[in-house]
Parts: C-alpha cells; structure tokens; sequence
C-alpha cells in the first residue's frame, strides 16, 4: 500500500454545497487510513500515513477531510456490518423501506459491502442488485444469494446497468455516501440510473449529532464527509434531487435515512424535514463558534481519557481495548494510545483476527481472548454498540470487570 502518492492535506472548497465559507475544526496528526490494519510481519514499517484535517462548512454544515485514501484501498476491505447483531436488525428493516418503496422494481444497493441488507430484500422477494468494489467482500454477499456488479458506482457505471438492468425503482446507499469524494458526480449518476419515480435512500450519521456529542472519531480518512441535512439539500439542489423524507436512526451514535426523488417529478415533502432543519440551525451546525466549542471539548475529553488510562495502569490494572473499528482507530492514533496502554483489541470481525491496528499496532484478537486473559477494563471503542457489547460480555462484568466509554466523556461502568 506504500504508493506513490501525494493528496492534499485540506480542500478549499465544501464538497457539497461548493462554498469556500470553511473552518479548520481539528488537526489531528498523520493518520494511516483507519482500515488499514498491518500483518505481523509489517508491524514496525513505516505505515502510509497522512494528515486528518477536519474542516467545516458554514454555509451547509458539511464537516470534510480531503481526499487522501490511496485508489485502490477499497478493493479489499475489512469492514463488515455483520458482526454486530445490531445492523442485522437494522439492515432488516431497511429491506422492508426498500421492497415497499420498489415495489417490484429493481432495488440497488451501492456499497453492498457483505450483503447483509439485500439478502433480507432478496428473502422479501425484491430484485435486487449490489455495486461494491471490493471483491473480497463481494464473495461474501454472493455466497448469501445477492447478485453483485463489483465495480466503482459513477456515472459510466449507472449507464451501463441501465442498459442492463433497467431503471432502477430504489437506490440506497448506508454509510458510503460519506466515502464519496466527487458527491455530485455520485448523484447525477444515481440520477441518470433512477426510474422518473423513484426513490434514492441515503443513510449516514448525523452531524448534528456528531456535533453535539463530541463524535470526533466518526471523521477517518475514508469518511470524506459527515453531513448535514442542510448540506444533502444543497447538493440535491445542485444536481436536481429533492429530499424529501428524513427517518432519525440511532444506530452509529445518531444517523438519519434521507430520501431523495428527482426534482422533476415535484414530489411532496414530509414535515419532518423542515423540523430537522431547524434543529440543525438551533444546534449551531453553520455557527463557527459551535465549532470551537467542539473542538475544545475534544481536546478536554483526550486529556482526561489519557490521565485515566495512565492512573489504572499506574495502579497495576490490565486494560484491553473492545472493537476495532475505524472510529477507534481514530481516537487510539489522535490521543497516541498504543501497547504501553492496551494490551490487545478485540473484534468480532474474523477479517481483522489476526492483524494489528493501524499506525498503533495493537494485536486484534477474538472476543474470546476477554475470558482467557481476564483484563480488568475494557475500553469500548466501538462505543456505538456498548449495549450489545455488555451482553456479549456479562461474565466478564460479573467477575468484577469495568468499562471504560470514551464518549461523549470518558466515564467506567459499572
């Protein structure tokens, strides 16, 4: 992955409504890419790194990194929603929203990642179709009966499975949206792929919420963009899509499922979506000063996640860390927490077993290493799924184990 490759650190532009009105929220030091976990025999190489500069938007919200991930990165990737019995509930009821809204017609999933999502369409009796380039996770959803086109989605890519497939009657997209780099090239290709009357379902986490809640680790290199809803508005704007809908979700810390229709078909929109938008002008999402807030208390929630962390270990207590997802592989490099802290992560992912943790190079380990080890605190990165993980983990909270949340303050429970 040691390419020859020089991006730049910042954008000077906001990538969805075009203003150059931005903020440097965080400077966060050189990061490699947060899915980018090292094999044992690399560990102590030099590891592609670049600068996560998070920038804001105070004219849509938008929050932005530049693009840095190298091209091919995402041609063999290591994230999978499956691991967490969490998203299949929530890829569950996604599938119903989207057979009911294709009504027969063709559902196409970007992103399909392993296939979670349409294998509970395909079980409905929707016709289906997943874009995604990786093609490691491409077999995974193929093995589930889901149809894959394993490939970058763009406008040539629409064009071609138009020609092939036909219009497609609902187009979704979860937590890839914020992935894209040229947003509106994204969009004029799902426009161009979608039915006259049809339906493009976009979810990510919220900003408001990420704002809100200190959410600082949602922003990784491969998380190009955290959005607002007032900047998925400016961007249908741009290209002729109307939002329509808006469903807040809690999953991933706070998202929202966005639905757009093309313009032309003048379609009505939900109230809900004026509501959002006005929660987001309370909450002060285009308000420099909100961003200063922010990044302050960032800055204050590290200092006391460190001191915690040294004072257990000073006091002779073993600590581990629970996930190993990018969002922790964010707060682990940007607070500088390594080995000399964390023994080992844990994941459920058999992808990342095995592997180390990017830039910091903590061993990741099956959940089963908890029990055989016996360390006396977990630090949850994968905060998002704290509830499902302390079931996971009762024997070890009931042996008198404590965890550690970082966010939206570092806080142990029990």
């Amino acid at each position: 992955m040691n390419l020859p490759f020089n991006p730049p650190s910042s954008r000077t532009q906001c990538r969805t409504c075009k203003s150059e009105n931005l903020m440097m929220v965080l400077r966060m030091g050189d990061h490699p890419p947060a899915n980018m976990f090292a094999r044992k025999e690399d560990v102590g190489k030099p590891q592609t790194a670049f600068p996560l500069n998070c920038q804001a938007c105070l004219d849509c919200g938008l929050i932005q990194v530049a693009d840095q991930v190298p091209p091919d990165f995402f041609t063999d990737y290591l994230y999978v929603p499956s691991g967490a019995a969490t998203m299949h509930t929530h890829f569950a009821e996604l599938a119903e929203v989207a057979v009911a809204q294709a009504d027969g017609g063709l559902i196409v999933d970007i992103g399909c990642n392993d296939g979670l999502m349409l294998s509970h369409a395909n079980r409905l009796g929707g016709r289906t179709l997943g874009v995604d380039p990786a093609a490691n996770l491409a077999k995974i959803a193929e093995e589930r009966g889901v149809r894959v086109h394993v490939g970058f989605f763009n406008a040539e890519t629409a064009q071609n499975l138009r020609e092939t497939e036909g219009p497609a009657h609902v187009i979704t997209t979860t937590n890839t949206f914020n992935h894209i780099d040229d947003l509106h090239g994204f969009t004029r290709g799902v426009l161009s792929l979608l039915a006259d009357d049809g339906v493009f379902v976009i979810e990510v986490p919220w900003g408001k919420e990420i704002l809100e809640t200190n959410e600082f680790d949602n922003v990784y290199h491969e998380h190009l963009s955290e959005l607002s809803l007032l900047s998925i508005v400016r961007l249908g704007e741009g290209v002729g899509l109307d939002v329509v809908d808006v469903t807040k979700l809690p999953v991933h810390g706070g998202s929202m499922r966005v639905f757009m229709k093309p313009a032309a078909a003048n379609a009505p929109k939900a109230p809900i979506v004026a509501q959002m938008l006005a929660e987001e002008a309370a909450a002060g999402v285009t308000d420099r000063d909100s961003y200063e807030q922010f990044s302050h208390r960032v800055q204050n929630l590290g200092e006391d996640l460190v001191k915690l962390l040294a004072a257990l270990k000073a006091d002779g207590k073993a600590i581990a860390g629970y996930g190993a997802p990018a969002k922790g592989n964010t707060l682990l490099n940007y607070f500088r927490i390594g080995t000399e802290t964390l023994d080992f992560l844990v994941d459920r992912n058999p992808l990342k077993q095995g592997l180390y943790s990017p830039g910091m190079n903590i061993p990741v380990l099956s959940p089963d290493a908890v029990a055989e080890r016996q360390p006396d605190y977990l630090l949850v990165l994968a905060w998002n799924f704290f509830d499902e993980i302390r079931e996971q983990m009762a024997d070890f909270e009931a042996r008198g184990g404590k965890f550690i949340v970082p966010l939206p303050t570092p806080k142990i429970i029990p």
